[in-house]
């Protein structure tokens, strides 16, 4: 049973991306992480594209290998064929992008993992799965990984597998150019013209550059090296021709590259141009196994590499599906795409599960953030206080037990060993930044102004931030408010990293059915789009219908609201669940002081030891956690 639409096959490194533009990789001072390497990019950019992606290669058994797996797997490819190798390093690459002409990087793959792929990592029942296995070039320069890579082509030609080869030349992965030049992407080798000439008949789709077709053909007129290619195989010929587009040839080649098949352009800024082809080559992939035109297949290809050129970094330029269509159904508006409000909501809502946050139907959070609560009681001193907060992630982990759907709010001011300590936990983590109780909303001094202390922060960690609004605030105090709000938020998307707003309106005035709506539509309407929303709970369904559609209005890609607890006995709390369960985009809770509140009262006067306090929060958040499952049973079997 053929259960993916595509393999790639061949490099997979990590890219550390120069973060400082326009400067020289000499004078770098800080770098993003992302995973990189040709067919590792494209089959990231196809799997974002709705199609069913997997990779072969191998990587390290070190810290960048099993990054490289877990980002695939989030990413959604299939990661059956990627090796690790226990004797190899996985491959880096810095890079930095000084203009538009310019992007400077080194390669670190002297005997590096993915290079030492042989015919033993080639799987048959893996080949046997797919509908198409895509090789690039770099993998048919090395007797080892140019042996598996034509095992995995003739593997697909005996299962009825499609073939497609990035012809992607890098000199100096070649050999033919020195370690200085990672940048260059031509200088002419008959010998490595040979032995790409000697594998291009296993192909039923081709692309490259025009230089890279004419490495391919052995001529540096592209009219002639694609005719070489011709001579040698019957493979459909797409050569990219930058900025003016690109064009696919499926019989013989005409006079002029302009007598190809071709697709609508997209007028827009060129800011980085590494990964461009990688994105292009998985809006073709998209389009050729979908069965369009290649006029049709060749605008997706020249739309993914307009983001890509318009975005810093490769994979994580590449769009989603719904990012791609509507896209093309809107156009371009502003021909810098990365600085486009609205395009850049849809790539953040619709690619946000490529991070490092779990993605669950129900969220079951302990919240032990709290702050002012704890220090106002009998007995507390910070050394006490974060002692205390351990033993609530203690709580947490039992309940947990490596399963998924359960989370943890809790801070770093009294909270750091706690929160250090659930990194990698495989619990959800939110992490508050409200100076506890203010209003005027204030920040945690250690943000700082400008809120770059969230460069420092975990990107597993969601930015939590409680504001006390109301509806009927004075203007200045609203204007002041949503500032706070907006800067935080904004610093937030800056450094990759969730935002979940949290209102109560309640301990400001009354509220009635349309009070907590009134809110959110407010702080949309300043262009603040929350991740996650954190709501009191309310009595009835009127109130929660309203909330979940002024969401719904402005953002149909949230990832949801969890209901607040606000210290309610259980037995309210199990009422509001109830209510809160008939709606889809309610998925869980976030409930602190229920759980830990008599049980901190009584370990601060020392009348608990450490494990009974445990215990019983323990006992506690299980309790919620049963009665939360029972209300979303209740709702699924009404509904």
């Amino acid at each position: 049973m053929k259960n993916l639409d595509v393999i790639t096959i061949g490099r997979a490194g990590v890219d550390l991306y120069g973060a400082q533009i326009g400067g020289r990789l000499e004078d770098m001072g800080s770098f993003e992480k992302y995973i990189g390497g040709s067919p590792t990019n494209i089959a990231c950019g196809t799997a974002r594209l709705g199609l069913k992606s997997g990779l072969i290669t191998r990587v390290g058994d070190e810290h960048m290998g099993r990054f490289i797996r877990e980002q695939l797997l989030r990413e959604g490819v299939d990661v059956t064929g990627v090796k690790t190798d226990p004797e190899r390093l996985t491959a880096l690459v810095i890079l930095g992008i000084r203009d538009e002409e310019q992007f400077p990087l080194i390669f670190y793959r002297e005997n590096c993992a993915d290079m030492a792929l042989s015919e033993e990592d080639i799987d048959e029942a893996l080949i046997a799965r797919t509908r198409s296995v895509l090789a690039t070039g770099t993998h048919l320069s090395h007797p080892r990984t140019r042996a598996a890579v034509l095992k995995a082509l003739e593997l697909a030609r005996k299962h009825g597998a499609k073939t497609a080869l990035d012809i992607d030349y890098r000199p100096n992965l070649w050999g033919v150019a020195g370690h200085g030049e990672g940048e260059s992407r031509f200088v002419e080798s008959a010998e490595v013209t040979e032995k790409l000439m000697a594998t291009l008949h296993h192909f039923d789709l081709i692309v490259g550059t025009e230089e890279e077709f004419h490495i391919a053909g052995g001529s540096t007129d592209t009219i002639t090296a694609l005719r070489a290619v011709r001579k040698v195989s019957d493979a459909t010929l797409v050569c990219k021709r930058g900025a003016a587009g690109a064009v696919a040839f499926e019989g013989g080649i005409p006079d002029s590259l302009d007598d190809g098949q071709t697709g609508p352009g997209f007028p827009i800024e060129v800011f980085n141009v590494l990964g461009a082809g990688d994105g292009f080559f998985s809006g073709l992939m998209k389009g050729w196994l979908d069965g369009e035109s290649w006029p049709k297949a060749l605008e997706y290809a020249n739309a993914c590499g307009a983001f890509a050129v318009s975005r810093h970094g490769c994979t994580p330029a590449y769009p989603s599906l719904t990012e791609l269509e509507f896209f093309l159904k809107r156009g371009v508006k502003q021909p810098d795409l990365r600085n486009d409000a609205e395009l850049e909501q849809i790539h953040w809502s619709t690619n946000r599960h490529t991070r490092s946050l779990p993605d669950w139907p129900d969220y079951r959070v302990f919240a032990f953030d709290h702050r002012m609560q704890l220090e106002e009681m009998p007995g507390y001193t910070l050394k006490k206080g974060g002692a205390f907060k351990e033993l609530c992630l203690s709580a947490a982990t039992q309940v947990q037990d490596g399963r998924p759907g359960y989370g943890i709010l809790c801070d770093d001011r009294i909270g750091r060993a706690a929160l250090h300590a659930a990194s990698g936990s495989g619990l959800w983590i939110g992490r508050p930044c409200e100076w506890p109780g203010s209003r005027p909303l204030e920040l945690e001094p250690e943000l700082g102004p400008d809120c770059g202390g969230l460069t420092q922060w975990a990107r597993e960690e969601v930015v939590k931030v409680l504001c006390f609004c109301h509806p009927d605030d004075d203007a200045e105090t609203r204007a002041n408010q949503e500032a706070t709000v907006k800067r935080l938020f904004t610093a937030a998307r800056r450094n990759g990293l969730e935002f979940l707003l949290e209102v109560i309106p309640s301990k400001v005035g009354p509220v009635d059915a349309d009070t907590t709506a009134t809110l959110i539509r407010q702080f949309y309407e300043i262009g603040v789009y929350p991740d996650w929303w954190k709501l009191e709970p309310m009595a009835d369904a009127a109130g929660w219908a309203k909330a979940v559609a002024a969401i719904e209005e402005y953002d149909k890609h949230t990832r949801g609201i969890v209901v607040l607890g606000l210290d309610a006995p259980e037995a309210e709390l199990a009422a509001s669940f109830e209510v809160a369960a008939g709606f889809d985009l309610v998925k869980g809770f976030a409930v602190g002081r229920t759980i830990f509140g008599d049980v901190a009262r009584a370990w601060m006067a020392d009348e608990l030891a450490d494990a009974e306090a445990v215990a019983e929060m323990a006992r506690r958040y299980t309790r919620l956690c049963g009665i939360w499952d029972g209300a979303r049973a209740k709702a699924a079997k009404a509904a």
